[in-house]
């Protein structure tokens, strides 16, 4: 039997989510839930589900979700890799500048 808490933590890696979020950022997140177009969220893209990304959830589609980053510069999300299944919205950042994020 393995136990899932409804909060994990995850660390931003890389430059997607600038300015929003930033490398070495520090998450909260909440596993499930409603997700609204808007939301930073934590995904999986189905085309690499090895790969756990944070990005701002845009458009539900295909059972799924339609996932951007904030970084105008950087195209790593959908419309490289496509639908993403989401595993968690972000509630807050707690390190290194603490701040609720939805």
């Amino acid at each position: 039997m393995s136990l899932q808490l409804p909060l994990f933590a995850v660390l931003v890696r890389g430059p997607s989510m600038v300015p929003t979020l930033r490398d070495g950022d520090a998450l909260l997140v909440r596993r499930g839930g409603r997700v609204r177009p808007g939301d930073v969220v934590v995904a999986r893209f189905r085309s690499r589900p090895d790969l756990l990304v944070v990005k701002r959830a845009v458009e539900a589609r295909d059972q799924g979700w339609w996932v951007h980053g904030d970084n105008e510069f950087v195209a790593d999300d959908s419309r490289a890799f496509g639908v993403a299944d989401v595993i968690g919205r972000v509630v807050f950042r707690y390190w290194p500048r603490p701040g609720w994020l939805s």
